[in-house]
């Protein structure tokens, strides 16, 4: 977290604002204290910054597994404007559960978490035993052959349902694609990419 002090509230803010290069209603901050004296008037506030939800979400994450009995080592990296936790733990694969469920109940949970403290909602990748890396590899792989299945024919491809991670990595990686235009459709868990060929 980072202070900030002025005349007024509203002057806080504005410094604040200026500082962090962001708008009034993206920043998020706490008043810490605000002093209205007959000679002399302060305001600070605390803003929490993009290292403050990474470090809670960490912390997050370890109470949860500590919870359950599970010894963990957590690593934490932001990229791409991604929030990224690896987990490694004793029990990896429980933890993963059947078709990923596990790790996308504990993604989900993280998620929530932060965006109910930080008032603001983050992207994040919650990893263990590089689970999510090999499977975007081999979604990039699937996406890439009904890509050029769709040039070849010109039939629109729809692929299975995916969570929005994955599907954005869909859509990024045909963006290369000359005569490919991706689009989500469906709801829920039933939400899934197609492929189709543009002129």
């Amino acid at each position: 977290m980072k202070d900030y002090t002025a005349k007024t509230l509203d002057d806080a803010i504005k410094l604040a604002c200026a500082d962090q290069g962001v708008e009034k209603e993206n920043l998020i901050y706490e008043v810490k204290e605000e002093k209205k004296g007959l000679f002399k008037k302060t305001a600070t506030i605390s803003v929490y910054e993009l290292a403050d939800a990474i470090q809670y979400g960490a912390e997050y994450l370890k109470k949860v597994l500590d919870s359950l009995g599970i010894q963990s080592n957590i690593k934490t990296s932001y990229k791409e404007e991604v929030i990224r936790f690896t987990i490694d733990s004793d029990h990896n694969s429980i933890l993963i559960g059947h078709n990923g469920n596990g790790l996308k109940a504990i993604t989900d949970l993280t998620r929530l978490a932060i965006g109910i403290k930080f008032k603001r909602r983050y992207r994040l990748l919650v990893d263990i035993s590089d689970y999510k890396h090999n499977k975007y590899r081999r979604i990039t792989f699937a996406a890439k052959k009904a890509a050029k299945e769709v040039l070849a024919t010109k039939v629109t491809i729809k692929l299975d349902p995916m969570t929005s991670d994955e599907r954005r990595v869909v859509h990024k990686v045909l963006t290369k694609y000359s005569h490919i235009e991706t689009e989500s459709v469906g709801e829920g868990k039933a939400r899934a990419v197609t492929i189709k060929y543009v002129d």
